[in-house]
């Protein structure tokens, strides 16, 4: 039980006055320029509940609190309010306690106030939200070329532009891509962008080509790359990659870049993708088309429809079917893919569990303008000299891998984290992954499994000489440094996503951190549900034969 002091309700009745005569004078106003009475009432009454209460009590020595929901707030204080929150707010009254802590989330520049933390009461803190959720997008510009039937003709489109790929030697995939080009540029009007050499195998021996299907040439993004086209226009004796002329930029901004990225292949054509747009990523279709297909949810034979669903042109079963279809008759149904390993966890289950997982399968991929999203964070990678040049730099979906190369000595690094000093490493290298690369070379060499959302950068040493050297995992807003000291024994060598290999001479440095562009991949169903039918369909993850009853 509050208790409020005549002086506080005094003070409240004088503000509530005030504040209802800024209602009437607004009230009198609309009706003069619009007329409409049910309109302005409305308006009014928003404007006073949600609006003119909270303006009304915005000194620092007059804090208030809603009775219903225990919210305490200062003006200028760090708290946030929740919309439901501040619908649920109605009642207010003045009360002489005021929150004793202040939150800010602190950068590397300067500090914010912070947006997932808010005090409660006088010193209790509590979270607002989850770190991270499932992200989903949607078009913004359907009109009614975004509305079709499996019955209706499928109006063309011309505002939407796909980047096909295909793994390479592969002439089975080659073929299906051709038929699926055909369709998207013939039948539907999406424009196709090609790989030269992939658009004259297609031309020559399937006879795929018309006035949709374009060339796709990367432009380097300014300060990417090591021993590139940009490196060119960079004097390494004088010049730093911070020093690149606009003239990229400008040239980039000519050309606008394809609206969705459809990899046909493995895991390694994602990775190939990733690196093509060292900057901002299009969303990436993965179809399965490798050994594995760990990252590729998406079966050949539903490739067209996910494209359609991707680019929100698939239809609205909710307008087209009559109303006597329940919402699960009218989903659309597709086949789990299975990778070329031939394993098939269903197989182990009896009738009854495999319609149950069936029933789990149905879904309605790119209905209703929705698609779900994993945004697989990326680590910003430079190689600095002695000097403090930049070198190189690369955006790795996976990992950065230091090791001792060919040298026959153990690689000895000293690793520092934000300036702190982390370890001495003595392995035979270490390994700094993405949570997405928790499940490629940071788990053989023992390394934790992380879920693909999670903001997180995996340290994982391989080899090392003692054995206390274990696997750690740090947040995504850290700098990692790892550098090789004067006194090592031989250089070392440094590897990003498994390409681009350089030496890395005594006193040079790899400075890690999170990259502020992802990897958007769209997800079959969601991300927790594609990763973990992954796990188990292509590592056969925790699998047993199941114990008997007693």
């Amino acid at each position: 039980m509050i208790m409020i002091s005549p002086k506080g309700r005094a003070i409240a009745c004088i503000e509530l006055l005030h504040a209802a005569g800024k209602l009437l004078l607004f009230l009198v106003l609309c009706l003069i320029h619009s007329g409409d009475r049910s309109a302005c009432i409305a308006a009014a009454a928003s404007c006073f509940f949600y609006g003119t209460r909270m303006n009304n009590y915005n000194s620092k020595s007059r804090p208030f609190v809603s009775v219903r929901n225990s919210f305490i707030l200062r003006s200028g204080s760090s708290a946030n309010i929740a919309p439901e929150q501040e619908q649920d707010a109605a009642i207010t009254e003045h009360v002489t306690i005021k929150p004793k802590i202040e939150l800010r989330w602190c950068g590397e520049a300067d500090c914010m106030i912070s947006l997932r933390e808010r005090v409660v009461g006088a010193n209790s803190i509590k979270f607002d939200s989850p770190a991270t959720g499932q992200v989903m997008y949607s078009w913004t510009d359907l009109g009614l070329d975004g509305i079709t039937s499996k019955t209706a003709p499928m109006k063309k489109v011309d505002n939407r532009t796909i980047l096909f790929l295909v793994k390479r030697d592969d002439e089975e995939l080659m073929k299906t891509a051709s038929k699926a080009i055909r369709e998207l540029t013939e039948d539907i009007g999406i424009r196709v962008l090609l790989q030269p050499e992939q658009a004259a195998k297609l031309k020559h021996y399937y006879g795929v080509d018309n006035e949709l299907i374009d060339l796709f040439e990367p432009f380097p993004e300014p300060g990417f790359g090591s021993n590139t086209r940009i490196q060119q226009v960079v004097d390494e004796t004088s010049r730093s990659f911070d020093q690149i002329p606009d003239e990229y930029d400008a040239s980039r901004r000519k050309r606008p870049g394809p609206d969705l990225v459809v990899t046909l292949g493995g895991d390694g054509l994602l990775m190939y993708a990733s690196q093509l747009f060292p900057g901002a990523v299009p969303p990436i279709l993965c179809v399965a088309g490798g050994s594995l297909g760990f990252l590729t949810p998406f079966a050949k034979d539903e490739m067209v429809d996910a494209i359609k669903g991707s680019l929100g042109l698939n239809h609205k079963e909710e307008e087209l079917q009559p109303e006597s279809l329940t919402t699960a008759e009218c989903d659309i149904q597709y086949t789990e893919p299975v990778s070329e390993l031939g394993f098939d966890e269903s197989s182990n289950l009896n009738t009854e569990e495999q319609e149950n997982q069936s029933d789990q399968h149905k879904f309605q991929f790119g209905l209703d303008n929705q698609v779900n999203i994993s945004m697989r964070m990326r680590l910003d990678c430079r190689v600095v000299n002695a000097e403090g040049i930049v070198r190189a730099r690369f955006n790795v979906l996976n990992e950065v891998v230091i090791d001792r190369g060919s040298s026959p000595y153990l690689a000895n690094l000293e690793a520092f984290c934000d300036d702190v000093h982390l370890t001495t490493v003595q392995a035979d290298g270490i390994i700094f992954s993405t949570p997405t690369g928790s499940t490629a070379y940071s788990m053989a060499a023992g390394g934790s499994v992380v879920h693909p959302v999670v903001p997180a950068i995996l340290v994982t040493p391989i080899c090392p000489h003692v054995l206390s050297f274990r696997s750690m995992v740090f947040p995504d807003h850290v700098v990692i440094r790892c550098t090789v000291p004067d006194d090592a024994r031989s250089d070392a060598c440094v590897a990003f996503d498994g390409k681009f290999r350089r030496l890395l001479h005594r006193g040079d440095s790899v400075i890690i951190q999170m990259s502020e562009h992802p990897v958007p991949t769209i997800d079959r169903m969601d991300h927790t549900s594609d990763w973990l039918g992954s796990l188990k369909r292509n590592f056969n993850f925790n699998t047993r034969a199941k114990q008997k009853p007693l």
